[in-house]
């Protein structure tokens, strides 16, 4: 990716590092298995490309198990030259999932 851009492996680095970037934890995906895949994904598509007429087609995920925390002080405020800060002790509150709905179109 360096080499593409023509800056330097470290310039990357320092990129990814300030926009929270970490392709080495992106993982892959499986196709299915299901023998009737490709028709369902033609119907899923068909609706995102020709909607019915008075209906709303939301794209929806969901991402289980995420941790319900809570610091147990507050971060400090920000400021000229100072990132913001939170504490390294939290409360945990059990987990949640998270769903998402978007209008993807």
């Amino acid at each position: 990716m360096a080499q593409v851009a023509g800056i330097s492996p470290a310039s990357v680095q320092r990129i990814w590092a300030a926009n929270d970037i970490k392709p080495h934890l992106t993982r892959t995906f499986k196709l299915s298995n299901d023998p009737n895949f490709e028709e369902k994904f033609w119907d899923v598509i068909g609706l995102y490309l020709n909607p019915p007429d008075k209906a709303l087609v939301l794209c929806c995920d969901e991402k289980s198990q995420v941790q319900a925390l809570e610091r147990t002080q507050p971060g400090l405020p920000l400021g000229i030259g100072h990132i913001r800060t939170q504490s390294h002790d939290y409360i945990r509150h059990g987990t949640v999932t998270l769903f998402t709905a978007l209008d993807y179109l």
